[in-house]
């Protein structure tokens, strides 16, 4: 067993490629992780957004798509992959990794097959996409205070793309960063550390919102405080990943608390300049 205590972005980045990389070493990572609460990041300068059931309750599209194409194909002798399947074994995680889970004697037969559930993803959510609840209020908190914001996401550009034009929100995001174009996706802090570094912002002002274990991850291991919603995972499994605090939704009290705190505290950058 190898133990390491760290409190270093770039060392906890390594400390996790180095873990996938040896499945098979037990790793033991006392991680000193920024305990800021969100009132601490005053003066605020951004908010950075997951997009899957974070922005909209798309879990249960996803997890259709899965179930009808794994049933098809006869994945786990033909019985449906169940919720909790769903939750452990994909919500959140990169296609790649996905792929290599379900096929991993065949891995070019998962990418195709994720590129095709994807299509059946996009078309079902241009019929049915729907916000989660209160997102409209925190998007406009945000736009009157001036933040800074990007959308920061495992999914492939396409969906992404549908995704936010669906919500009405191509215009509020001042950039959408993708898994994809980053060394590393998520839960490895790599696309929350890029956008920090394209909207120039400091992650001592910013706060994240993630539903999924690995998105919190990697909000936690950029340093940042992390709001998880518990749109479709369980509350217990969202704790494992250390976020700041866990709501229902952005109309949950707790979260307005907390955002009354930051206006009482110097509000944004903006409004305290």
């Amino acid at each position: 067993m190898l133990v390491i205590f760290s409190n270093d972005v770039l060392m906890r980045k390594n400390i996790l490629h180095f873990q996938y990389g040896c499945p098979n070493l037990t790793l033991l990572i006392f991680v000193e992780c920024s305990k800021k609460s969100i009132p601490d990041l005053a003066p605020l300068e951004a908010v950075l957004f997951d997009v899957d059931g974070t922005l909209c309750d798309s879990d249960p599209l996803h997890h259709y798509a899965f179930r009808e194409m794994l049933q098809e194909i006869g994945f786990n002798n033909g019985i449906p992959i169940d919720e909790d399947f769903f939750v452990k074994n994909i919500a959140g995680k990169y296609n790649h990794d996905i792929a290599v889970l379900l096929f991993p004697d065949d891995i070019p037969r998962g990418v195709k097959f994720l590129e095709d559930k994807e299509a059946m993803f996009r078309r079902l959510a241009s019929e049915n996409l729907p916000p989660i609840k209160g997102l409209y209020k925190l998007t406009k908190w945000i736009e009157d205070r001036g933040l800074k914001r990007a959308a920061v996401t495992n999914a492939p550009k396409p969906n992404a793309e549908l995704m936010i034009s669906k919500l009405g929100l191509k215009d509020f995001f001042d950039a959408v960063i993708l898994g994809s174009d980053c060394e590393h996706a998520k839960p490895y802090p790599d696309p929350y550390l890029k956008a920090l570094e394209v909207l120039k912002v400091s992650k001592d002002h910013t706060f994240v919102c993630e539903d999924s274990v690995s998105g919190i991850r990697a909000g936690v291991t950029a340093g940042m405080p992390v709001v998880g919603l518990t749109t479709r995972n369980p509350e217990n499994l969202l704790m494992e990943a250390d976020p700041t605090i866990l709501i229902k939704d952005y109309e949950d009290p707790k979260l307005w608390a907390a955002l009354e705190e930051v206006d009482n505290k110097g509000g944004s950058s903006k409004t305290a300049a």
